[in-house]
């Protein structure tokens, strides 16, 4: 994916109100722009980071900038816009990127399903395959040595994604939690049991009863990003 036009960038001098942060410009002006990400941003919202921004040219946004990366203080690149990562990962379907997720017919998005009257991100079908449900998670929580983790806060969410994944598989349908990992210093993933323990267990559970875990990285500059390279899950 390719940012056109390109991006614009500014020092970040605070993320409030979940969905606001004030930036400040090469010029010295402040400007306020809209943040997508309703998670912690823990490490990705620092000030003094160089926020990378794109402008809207539709005129009825009360915020016309909306945040798409980070450049932290140690070099990394966080994509912290989480509506990327599906765009990013149908992209990398499209294009024959997933191996594990090749030769289907048709892809379908936000597709209603479940018990629990969910949406899934993805669903790929092929007269002769298993239908396969994708539930995508961004990841961008990064601590020691490249250890990634998800998620960064407690998610109800999550865990009634997890729920249902699980009932699919025992349906006999191909469940598929993927990972996109939208941060350029993250070298492997674990679910965050210090921070969601029922998330931890639930996807343990998802697992032994046939849901697939799938983590790629994405290449990440402040003109492009595209998911590319497969990287580990472990259990910690």
């Amino acid at each position: 994916m390719d940012f056109s036009p390109p991006l614009q960038s500014a020092r970040l001098i605070k993320r409030y109100k979940r969905f606001l942060a004030d930036i400040e410009c090469d010029d010295g002006t402040v400007r306020t722009i809209h943040c997508a990400n309703t998670g912690a941003m823990t490490g990705c919202a620092n000030t003094g980071d160089t926020v990378w921004y794109s402008t809207s040219d539709n005129l009825k946004r009360k915020y016309p900038n909306s945040w798409e990366l980070t450049e932290s203080h140690a070099g990394h690149f966080i994509c912290v816009n989480t509506a990327q990562a599906n765009r990013l990962v149908i992209e990398a379907i499209n294009e024959g990127r997933i191996a594990e997720l090749e030769g289907y017919a048709s892809l379908r998005a936000e597709v209603p399903y479940g018990e629990e009257k969910s949406r899934i991100d993805i669903l790929l079908q092929s007269p002769d395959k298993t239908d396969c449900y994708i539930e995508i998670k961004s990841v961008t929580l990064l601590e020691d040595n490249g250890q990634g983790f998800f998620p960064d806060a407690v998610t109800t969410r999550g865990q009634k994604h997890l729920r249902e994944l699980a009932t699919l598989s025992q349906q006999g349908k191909r469940a598929v939690l993927f990972f996109a990992v939208l941060h350029s210093g993250i070298e492997r993933v674990s679910a965050a049991k210090h921070i969601d323990a029922v998330y931890n267990q639930l996807l343990i559970e998802a697992e032994s009863l046939g849901v697939e875990i799938l983590c790629y990285k994405a290449d990440l500059s402040s003109r492009q990003v595209s998911i590319k390279t497969r990287v580990p899950f472990s259990h910690l």
